[in-house]
């Protein structure tokens, strides 16, 4: 997998990473993840406790979510770049308010500042990354980019693969398919 081309980019590699990581724990060693959000671990669980069920699930989802941020990454998809920072503002609003209701243990904000912190920070990777291609004078976007190149990075060439890449219809980059 190549690294990261913007700043934008990084940040959401960062948090692929980290989403896949503690996907993995949760599936492996799931009280190692109840114990780092908060939660009691009781020796014993009542009938009727679907605790190990809600962690496998939301442990999968992580996993699957960190593939798909660094799927992302990997093809530079600006325009999810920018849906994350709306749903991870949204999912701070949410934790925060279970912290407050004490739905959620107090140390459960964590996760909640951690989304909306990686939120702010991707906004602001991608503010950087338009305003350097602005600067550079690329304005920014798909029409300035000349052919078999993306548009998000300067000078940055992407292989034509004739229309055979995943979701690219032949224009080049994942980016520009969703222009």
């Amino acid at each position: 997998m190549r690294l990261p081309r913007s700043v934008a980019g990084w940040t959401i590699a960062v948090f692929g990473v980290l989403a896949l990581l503690m996907g993995a724990v949760g599936l492996l060693w799931p009280e190692a993840l109840l114990r780092m959000l908060g939660f009691e671990i009781p020796q014993t669980r009542a009938p009727g406790d679907y605790t190990g069920t809600f962690v496998t699930a939301s442990s999968m989802a992580s996993f699957n979510m960190g593939v798909y941020y660094l799927l992302a990454t990997a093809t530079e998809w600006r325009a999810f770049y920018r849906f994350t920072v709306v749903f991870r503002l949204v999912t701070f609003t949410v934790f925060t308010i279970a912290v407050l209701a004490d739905i959620t243990p107090g140390r459960f904000f964590g996760v909640a500042a951690w989304e909306g912190l990686g939120a702010l920070a991707t906004a602001a990777g991608l503010w950087w990354d338009a305003r350097r291609s602005v600067g550079l004078g690329t304005a920014g976007g798909r029409d300035a980019a000349g052919p078999g190149q993306s548009g998000s990075i300067p000078d940055e060439s992407v292989p034509n693969d004739g229309g055979r890449g995943a979701g690219t219809s032949g224009l080049g980059s994942a980016t520009d398919a969703v222009h």
